[in-house]
């Protein structure tokens, strides 16, 4: 069931829902909902003195339901309406719904309508609303009111029951346990609940049923077979049934409670006056063992050994461990029992407790802090005098780890610093040596530090009164000699080696000077004898002044280049005057480099002789550039004019093919002079090709003076020869045409006109769709069967094109078929006179000799009317003569 709801000034509104919805009209729930609402009803109306059978109906004329709401409220309502009228009905019900709002009740969609009809669902409605304003909502327990301070206080009293786990009020309710638990709380003489069982629901609420109407005056609400058998017993039910027990019990708790109070009464004075026995008590026990026990915390002597000052410690150990915790508790129940009396005494209004002398919580507090600082104390001292003893223990072992490690360090180096086996050492020796020494220096200063802890390590001793401290003291000085003598045998062996060292060393830096400068300059010439004597390819003029000018560059740099050879020879120069003046033997040459004087002589011998080969190379080959320029340029000029010429004469042709200028044999006639014309302008092709000889002779790959080639210029030239050729054959093909087919110019002139106009390109011929959209232009009706015939015969090779000569094919046939059929009628009728067919002696006496055979031959096959052999009719005549697909 929803929960109540309230509106923003307080007043209690029950959700719509909780009447308005399909779910109250479950047949099951409505069953349960008019007998608990009936009984319920009953239950305050036989106060009155009256009750109700059939809910929906008694409650129809408000007499029943005012009477209800004055007994429930104690409230007089207004005078009802006695007519029996419908209106006095509706009346009747207002003055009461009214009544309901008065006491904050919100009523959704419940009108006197509803009622006085009899609507059940509006009925159950309206008295759950009463139910929830008068029986539930007044219920508090612990700040929650209505249905939830209705469901705590079932929890409450429930909680102590087995089997017993009230969440809700449909299926909480279902075993029945939830009913007696609540009887057995108040009233455990009238139910035996340890004999109920959780799997014998119908025995339990039976069982609570009875006992509730028989002892408790609580109506049978409820009926256990209604709940057993739904899946979910109704809320409104459960709830309505169950605040009659609260109510019920409300006032046997209140005559509880005011028992209870005395005892309780009675109880805390018992209570507190153990509570004091207790206080005296431990608080006497508690402050004669802090007594006892500081003494022995206060002990400060001390032990010789780690072993005693350890035991020490471990007893300490168990008294924090053992027993100081229990005396811990123990002082904190103290003062909590104190608190607790204190509290309890000025709850009932009775004096404060005073422990005896001496025995107040802060005198305790006092001998606890005492305790405390004793504990505290010792804890220090002990540890402190473990840590003395541990530290002289690490402190005597170190010094011997240390001192051991040492003395087997300097073993044998007194004998070592004392050796002269530099005097006799080279440069690269006395570097070994030297690195040894500060290799050895280095070792030195890190023992450094040891010997100071060795030091530092027996005064620590000293101060903390080692025992053997005279033999560390002894141990300790012998190391501090050796170290002191170490220290002057190494300063006299460094500046022996640093003196050997710098005589040698400035020889060693000339041969490394020598070797820095003479490395690169070595590489400097090989370099430089390596572009001197390397070929070169150019293909421009540009490129060999570009050689030219960084040869001049590199001709510039050559005194100064001359200057560093000098220089370097200085340094070997210098290198033999050392050795000459000081008398040092030097074994072996430069260490730093394999070159030498005599090779960097000999290589800038070389340099000097290339130099003037390089300048005559460099001479001959711009002198040869200069003349390819001249051939690029010659080349260029005749190219730049005869390729336009070319591309114009091609696009002449092309428009003088498209034109219609004259006759075609004035067409033809220009043609043929425009033919010889280009014929004549061979000459300079012949020349162009003898300049583009020379320049294949002289290597040249690319000219920037021009972008045609002769490559271009022959095939522009070839395709201007063929194209001129190829237009005069079709002007020639077309007027074969015209004379054959009896075309007239003014045919030729439309056919032209129409080509030219589906010509959309502009390229003399035209494409599949082109050439059909012109068809059909002219009168052709075309299918796709029809066009692809005609296709096949403007286009055989399929193409996709179709040429003018042959469109004008096409056309001039198209328009002769008709007249070759005119002229074989007329033909065959001149021939057969009066008869209906022709014999071969008249094809004989008629035609010339040769053209009778032909056609005579071409009869053979066929056979003409009456039988006649070799006759012929009409049809047959021209079949023969022109054959079946022709005519």
């Amino acid at each position: 069931m929803d929960q109540d709801q309230y509106d923003g000034d307080g007043n209690y509104m029950p959700q719509e829902d909780d009447w308005d919805r399909d779910l109250l009209l479950d047949p099951a729930w409505e069953k349960q909902q008019r007998k608990t609402f009936t009984a319920w009803c009953n239950s305050h109306l036989r106060k009155a003195g009256t009750q109700i059978e059939n809910i929906e109906e008694d409650f129809r004329d408000g007499l029943k339901l005012m009477l209800l709401l004055e007994v429930i409220s104690g409230e007089r309502l207004a005078k009802p309406e006695r007519g029996k009228m419908r209106v006095h009905k509706i009346s009747n019900v207002n003055k009461a719904l009214d009544f309901i709002a008065s006491k904050g009740v919100k009523l959704v969609s419940i009108g006197a309508e509803e009622i006085v009809d009899g609507n059940a669902k509006m009925t159950l409605g309206m008295i759950w609303t009463i139910i929830l304003r008068f029986a539930i909502q007044d219920i508090s327990v612990e700040e929650t009111s209505a249905k939830e301070g209705l469901l705590l206080w079932c929890q409450r009293k429930t909680a102590p029951y087995k089997n017993v786990n009230i969440q809700n009020f449909h299926i909480s309710w279902k075993d029945g346990l939830g009913f007696c638990a609540l009887i057995h709380r108040h009233r455990p003489e009238l139910i035996d609940y340890g004999k109920l069982r959780k799997d014998d629901p119908m025995t339990n609420l039976n069982t609570a049923f009875d006992v509730a109407e028989k002892y408790l005056d609580i109506p049978k609400m409820l009926d256990a077979e209604d709940i057993v058998g739904t899946a979910r017993p109704d809320e409104k039910a459960i709830m309505t049934y169950v605040s009659s027990f609260y109510h019920a019990f409300s006032g046997a708790q209140k005559a509880e409670t005011a028992a209870n109070r005395i005892c309780k009464v009675l109880a805390v004075n018992q209570e507190n006056e153990q509570l004091m026995e207790d206080y005296e008590k431990l608080a006497t026990d508690l402050l004669e063992w802090i007594r006892r026990t500081i003494p022995w915390l206060e002990n400060r002597l001390p032990e010789n050994t780690m072993q005693a000052m350890q035991q020490k410690l471990e007893d300490f150990r168990d008294y924090r461990r053992l027993h100081k915790p229990p005396k811990v508790q123990e002082k904190c129940q103290l003062e909590i029992n104190f608190n607790t009396l204190q509290t309890k005494l000025r709850l009932s209004n009775r004096p404060a407790f005073m422990p005896s002398e001496g025995k107040m919580v802060s005198d305790i507090n006092n001998a606890w802090g005492n305790l405390e600082g004793a504990e505290k104390g010792y804890e220090e001292w002990l540890l402190n005098e473990i840590r003395r003893l541990e530290r002289l223990d690490h402190l005597a072992e170190k010094f011997r780890q240390k001192a051991a490690i040492h003395e087997a360090w300097t073993e044998g180096k007194e004998e070592m610093l004392q050796k002269r086996d530099y005097e006799t050492a080279s440069l690269s020796e006395i570097k070994a040596l030297l690195k040894k020494h500060e290799a050895f220096e280095s070792d030195l200063a890190a023992h450094q530090d040891r010997v100071e802890q060795i030091a530092a390590i027996a005064q620590e001793l000293n101060e903390l009164d080692y025992y053997d401290s005279p033999s560390v003291n002894a141990r300790c000085q012998r190391i501090c000699d050796q170290w002191d003598a170490l220290g002057a045998l190494t300063q006299k062996r460094s500046e022996a080696l640093q003196r050997t060292e710098k005589l040698l060393e400035t020889i060693d830096q000339l041969y490394l000077e020598f070797a820095k400068r003479a490395a690169p300059f070595n590489n400097w010439m090989e370099g430089a004898m390596e572009d001197l004597q390397d070929t070169f390819i150019v293909h421009t003029i540009e490129e060999i002044q570009g050689l030219s000018t960084a040869h001049e560059q590199f001709k510039a740099t050559l005194p100064e280049a001359d200057k560093e050879r000098q220089a370097i020879l200085g340094i070997h120069n210098e290198i033999a005057k050392i050795v000459q003046t000081y008398h040092v033997n030097m074994a072996g040459t430069n260490p730093y480099t394999t070159i030498n004087p005599q090779e960097i002589n000999a290589k800038w011998d070389k340099v000097r002789q290339l130099v003037p080969q390089r300048d005559q190379a460099l001479i001959e080959e711009h002198a040869r550039q200069q003349n390819n320029e001249r051939l690029r340029r010659q080349f260029a000029n005749q190219a730049n004019v005869i390729g336009p010429w070319i591309q114009t004469k091609m696009e002449e042709i092309g428009r003088i093919s498209i034109e219609m200028h004259g006759t075609l044999e004035d067409q033809l006639t220009h043609l043929r002079q425009y033919e010889k014309s280009i014929v004549n302008y061979k000459p300079k092709i012949d020349q162009l090709e003898g300049d583009h000889q020379l320049i294949q002779e002289a290597l040249i790959f690319d000219n920037k003076h021009t972008n045609y080639t002769m490559e271009h210029i022959r095939v522009g030239w070839e395709q201007l020869l063929t194209t001129i050729a190829r237009t005069i054959n079709e002007i020639e093909n077309q007027i074969l045409t015209r004379d054959a087919k009896g075309i007239s110019q003014e045919q030729l002139n439309e056919f032209r006109a129409s080509f030219n106009h589906f010509d959309r390109k502009r390229s003399g011929i035209m494409d599949a769709e082109d050439f059909k959209t012109c068809l059909i232009s002219i009168g052709y009706n075309l299918g796709e069967n029809e066009f692809s015939r005609i296709m096949s015969i403007v286009d055989p090779n399929r193409m996709g094109i179709v040429t003018f000569q042959a469109f004008i094919d096409f056309m001039s046939r198209e328009t002769a078929d008709t007249d070759t059929a005119d002229q074989v009628m007329a033909s065959f009728k001149v021939l057969a006179g009066d008869k209906n067919y022709i014999l071969a002696d008249e094809l004989r006496r008629e035609l010339p000799p040769d053209q009778a055979e032909y056609c005579i031959a071409r009869m053979a096959p066929y056979t003409g009317p009456d039988g006649v052999p070799g006759a012929l009719d009409y049809m047959s005549f021209s079949t023969a003569l022109y054959g079946e697909s022709d005519l």
